[in-house]
Order: structure tokens, then C-alpha cells, then sequence
């Protein structure tokens, strides 16, 4: 039966994070494999679960070794297997599935610019061009068909798990519009509209993203009347006056995109706005491992960065907004809540 050491001397606790590229793989192959999947709610034999998702028994049960060493999956006295709750996160139907999410941290480029971090620390600047010869989002939709499927899936699991959250967080009473700015496909603007039956509010994001907007949110579905999608970039024009903006997981470019963007709002926001900015925080310390592994692929990627609370506050001061209040919206995202001044 695998164990888990719960605190491993150093010198091991070293070899193991060396080793954690074959961690990410492995949850990697379990996720394209399906063997989350194929697992019943009872504990199943290695045999069986190896005719479900077609490989061989034995390579199988060492994958799943590997893995329930560090929680994902269990392996019992007699040899079988059985779910963890971080197995389950695997599945594609659970509803709080982190299936592409993995998939998508693992893709095939982090392999490429991840042997790269020392280049980026010392230039400061992304990577991802060096290795690819081309900037990172047009490198997916020209050139990477899967890994861009793969993203969208990702950010759509991640908006949708996190809309209701911030649907609950936001008293939106007195305010008739709300705009969501680089809001995906509009999950976040679904449960709002929802959430207040008289408010209006306006999508905006680039063209090939809001072409799948949330189907709650086309013409003819019950929140189509009360909505209008917007193709455009917003570090280039933000073309829209609401009462209230969100940006929500977006601030996460290099620097000037980051001013842009924010400059764009205050140059569109009438005084008075309200605009709500949410994100990761590398200081937080319930997600620190997660977001701080994320602040780096950012800087090998597209050179931009997760923000600090202080970094955070910097920037939205600078575009000229005034904080009225930073809550947190669930265990892993932070909103800061701003007024636009006269």
C-alpha cells in the first residue's frame, strides 16, 4: 500500500521538488487518460481500470503509485485504488473539476520555456518569443489548435466556478449597467444579470473569444435583451459607460499593458463609477504555492506577473481611482472595490 510522508527531512523534501516535473506529468497523464474517469466510487484493480482507459496494468499501477503518494488517489491493503477528494477534481463532470485547468498548466510549451526561468529572471522579459518566434497568444491560435482549446476550457471552468462567488460578493443595488471588461465569455456577467433582474450590462473582450459567449447571454436567450457584446482589446479603447466596471483576472500583462488598460477605464468610467478589480495575490497565503508557481509562468509566457496587495493598490491609485474597501471573494481571489473621483 503507498504512503505518504507527511514531512520529509530536508535533504528528501529537496529531491522531491526537484522531481516535480514527474508529479505534474503524472497528474497530466491521469487527466488525458481519463483515469479519474473510469474509477467507480468503490475501489477498483488495477486491472480493471487499465481495460477502461486502454493501457497496460503494470505501467498503470505505477502512475497510480506515484500518485497517491502525493493524494491523488489511494491505494489500499489488497492492491485496488480508489477516489481522494483531489482525485475526484479530476473527473470532467464534478462540478468543481480542475481537469483542463491541469491540463492546461502542463501543456507541451511549459516544457519548452520552463528550463528557461534563470534568462527570464535575469532579462526581466518573457522567454516564450526566444522559443517560438512569436508572441504567445497568436503562437496558440495559429499554431497550437489543441493547447488553445485546451486554455479556453480552462478559463471557462475557472469563470464559471468563481461567478457565483462574485455574484454573492457584489451589491450591485442602485446601479442600472454593469460592464465586464476582458470578461471571457461572460460567466461573470450571467450570474449578475441573473442575480438583478432590472440591471443591463455590456461584455467586452477580443473577437474570437466573445464569438462563445455564454449562451445566457445570446440574443434570444432570457438575459439577451439586457446585454450587449463588445469585440475589442482593452488596452487599446474601452468603448463602454456603465455604473459600475469589472475586471476580473485580466491585469496580468507586462506593465504598460497593465496601464493601459486601467487608463482606459478611468478615460471611459463617468465620476462616480464604481470599478471592481479581482485577483490572485502572491501574498496571499492560503493559495501562496499556486499563485507565486503561476507569477512565474507569467513571466516566462507573455513577461507579466501576478500582483501583490501593495502592487495591486499601486496601480489602480496611479490610474486615478480612489479604494473604497479590498474583501476577499473566496478562498483564492481578492476584490478591490474603487470609485472613479469627479
Amino acid at each position: 500500500m503507498t504512503t505518504v510522508d507527511p514531512a520529509p527531512p530536508p535533504p528528501m523534501r529537496l529531491r522531491e521538488l526537484v522531481f516535480g516535473a514527474a508529479c505534474a506529468a503524472a497528474v497530466r497523464a491521469a487527466a488525458r487518460l481519463g483515469v479519474a474517469d473510469a474509477m467507480d466510487d468503490t475501489p477498483m484493480t488495477v486491472e480493471d481500470l487499465a481495460a477502461a482507459v486502454k493501457t497496460q496494468p503494470r505501467t498503470l499501477r505505477r502512475l497510480l503509485r506515484a500518485l497517491s503518494c502525493q493524494g491523488v488517489f489511494m491505494e489500499h491493503p489488497d492492491g485496488t485504488f480508489a477516489h481522494t477528494e483531489m482525485s475526484r477534481l479530476l473527473r470532467e463532470d464534478d462540478p468543481h473539476s480542475l481537469r483542463y485547468i491541469a491540463l492546461w498548466c502542463t501543456e507541451p510549451w511549459t516544457w519548452d520555456v520552463w528550463p528557461k526561468l534563470d534568462e527570464a529572471v535575469r532579462s526581466g522579459r518573457n522567454v516564450f518569443e526566444e522559443v517560438y518566434d512569436r508572441e504567445f497568444f497568436s503562437y496558440l491560435n495559429e499554431e497550437a489548435p489543441e493547447s488553445a482549446y485546451v486554455f479556453n476550457r480552462a478559463m471557462t471552468t475557472s469563470s464559471r466556478q468563481s461567478a457565483q462567488d462574485v455574484a454573492d460578493l457584489l451589491d450591485l443595488e442602485g446601479a442600472a449597467s454593469v460592464a465586464d471588461i476582458g470578461g471571457g465569455q461572460g460567466h461573470v456577467l450571467a450570474s449578475l444579470l441573473e442575480r438583478h433582474p432590472t440591471l443591463h450590462g455590456t461584455l467586452l473582450d477580443l473577437p474570437g473569444v466573445v464569438e462563445n459567449a455564454d449562451r445566457r447571454l445570446r440574443d434570444a436567450s432570457a438575459l439577451g435583451s439586457r446585454v450587449r457584446v463588445v469585440a475589442g482589446d482593452c488596452r487599446e479603447d474601452i468603448p463602454v459607460q456603465a455604473d459600475v466596471y469589472i475586471i476580473k483576472n485580466i491585469l496580468e500583462w507586462d506593465d504598460d499593458s497593465t496601464r493601459r488598460a486601467l487608463a482606459n477605464v478611468r478615460k471611459a468610467a463617468r465620476p462616480g463609477a464604481r470599478v471592481v478589480v479581482i485577483e490572485n495575490l502572491v501574498d496571499d497565503t492560503p493559495s501562496m504555492r499556486f499563485t507565486t508557481a503561476m507569477d512565474l509562468l507569467l513571466l516566462l509566457n507573455v513577461g507579466g506577473a501576478k500582483h501583490t496587495r501593495q502592487s495591486m493598490v499601486d496601480r489602480l491609485t496611479d490610474a486615478g481611482l480612489v479604494i473604497d474597501e479590498i474583501r476577499p471573494v473566496n478562498a483564492y481571489l481578492h476584490a478591490f472595490e474603487c470609485t472613479v473621483p469627479a
